[in-house]
């Protein structure tokens, strides 16, 4: 099992910038790949950034240039690093973390909101 915490979200006007962290723990050895989701109101989950094991990324085009996910091992920790955030940014923002063997873990969520 992994347990993932996310913290970082708030209130931002639009321009700003928020750091997401995603803290992992249990069975971390288990991980291949973390990300993050985002769900804006009345509207399905959607990927937002991964970071496999091997060091590549991928980013929603909706965030590309503006947000930057990263992974310090040593602190089990995935980040978003979300640049020039705009009001459609606004969503519950999850961690997600998927195991070698296709297992998927979530994270409770925050919030991040963006005000114009």
């Amino acid at each position: 099992q992994v347990q993932l915490v996310e913290s970082g979200g708030g209130l931002v006007q639009a321009g700003g910038s928020l750091r997401l962290s995603c803290v992992a723990s249990g069975n971390i050895f288990s991980i291949n790949s973390m990300g993050w989701y985002r769900q804006a109101p009345g509207k399905q989950r959607e990927s937002v950034a991964a970071i496999i094991s091997d060091g590549s990324t991928n980013y929603a085009d909706s965030v590309k240039g503006r947000f930057t996910i990263s992974r310090d091992y040593a602190k089990n920790t995935v980040y978003l690093q979300m640049n020039s955030l705009k009001p459609e940014d606004r969503a519950d923002y999850y961690c997600n973390a998927e195991s070698h063997d296709r297992r998927v873990y979530w994270g409770q969520g925050t919030q991040v909101t963006v005000s114009s």
